[in-house]
């Protein structure tokens, strides 16, 4: 495993996280808390020091479960959490999105409480929840400065979503410099990435990315086939057919990253190409991709089993892609994978009426 630092806060993050929604709440599928706990203090034993969790998960079962599972490494962990959904006072209606309160002295009464469910001292990393744009108000970066300055958080963070978009909050977010940002990127979804590469680029901010959904829920890590029957409740059921349909196709498309580049033209070791050094799986290719890029410093994809964490967590350390490899996935995308079939997925979420879409010269619509 590798690590790097998130923006110029000093914290350091291990290249592949431990995004912790899948504790304490069934949307990916039901475990047992114990099996929930055993986990993540796996992964932690793989080096997967970045974990990552919201105060709303299972409306605060989340935190004290990882509370539990790091207690005795605590000091190995950065931890990260985020704010901003008031369960307290909303019950959860399925899938539904709660409403948000981002009021400051909400802000710091939910920070206390997420302290005390996770039994820590200081959170490393406090990420505001799905915050609009309009809620990132300054007396909020007030607040943020505050809680750095009473040591409650060594870092800041906006979390974007619930679903892909909100270039305007995360262009803030860039500009105001915080240490980090969270959205959802992937090789199958690149606009929104691209577009905060270039924001970074064009500002010089220090703010680090942390993609999530880098396997665009399964396709890419090969867990959803045309054969797979999601279950009831399974949060990826909620994609289009055509999304998935198409992706299958854009799959094949990528199977060059399963292996790396030769390091050199002569192999003279006998070895057989799946034996060979520098091999990566899709899945590993997915979030090599990803870390391929500098301002990304680190991928949290979605854990249901050990497997995927011995598989995804070496991720970290097969090679990152040649220029070779980065250009011809870009021609890919830029070409639609040849592939003349809607996706289903035209629209990305705006707050600002797809302003910020149009501002981005981006050819989709604002989401209803």
């Amino acid at each position: 495993m590798q690590y790097q630092e998130l923006g110029d806060s000093g914290v350091e993050v291990s290249e592949v996280g431990f995004g912790a929604w899948v504790v304490g709440t069934d949307w990916w599928g039901d475990r047992s808390e114990d099996d929930a706990l055993e986990m993540v203090q796996y992964a932690v034993e793989q080096g997967v020091t970045y974990i990552d969790t919201g105060d709303v998960y299972g409306h605060g079962r989340s935190e004290e479960l990882i509370g539990q599972a790091i207690s005795d490494v605590r000091d190995e962990v950065t931890l990260a959490t985020k704010v901003g959904y008031d369960f307290y006072n909303n019950p959860q209606a399925g899938h539904g999105e709660l409403p948000k309160e981002m009021d400051p002295d909400y802000l710091r009464d939910a920070v206390e409480q997420s302290l005390e469910r996770l039994d820590v001292e200081r959170i490393d990393v406090l990420q505001l929840h799905n915050a609009d744009v309009e809620e990132i108000t300054p007396d909020v970066l007030e607040l943020l400065d505050e809680l750095e300055e009473d040591g409650l958080i060594r870092a800041r963070g906006l979390a974007l979503g619930p679903s892909i978009g909100w270039l305007a909050e995360g262009d803030l977010a860039i500009e105001e410099e915080f240490d980090s940002l969270q959205l959802v990127w992937n090789v199958l979804e690149q606009e929104v990435g691209d577009h905060f590469l270039e924001t970074i680029e064009r500002t010089g901010s220090s703010t680090s990315l942390i993609p999530r959904v880098p396997h665009s829920s399964g396709i890419l890590n090969e867990q959803v086939t045309p054969e797979t029957e999601l279950g009831e409740g399974d949060h990826r059921g909620f994609r289009p057919d055509e999304w998935y349909e198409t992706g299958w196709e854009k799959l094949e498309a990528l199977r060059f990253l399963e292996h790396a580049e030769p390091r050199s033209a002569n192999n003279s070791s006998g070895q057989s190409p799946r034996e060979r050094d520098g091999e990566r799986t899709m899945g590993q290719a997915s979030i090599a991709w990803l870390l391929s890029h500098e301002p990304v410093a680190s991928v949290t994809p979605t854990f249901r089993t050990k497997g995927d964490i011995d598989e995804w967590a070496a991720a970290s350390d097969v090679p990152k892609l040649s220029d070779g490899e980065m250009t011809r996935v870009e021609e890919l995308y830029e070409n639609d994978f040849d592939i003349d079939r809607d996706d289903g997925m035209d629209s990305l979420r705006s707050s600002v009426g797809g302003e910020d879409i149009e501002s981005a010269g981006l050819d989709k619509l604002a989401a209803d």
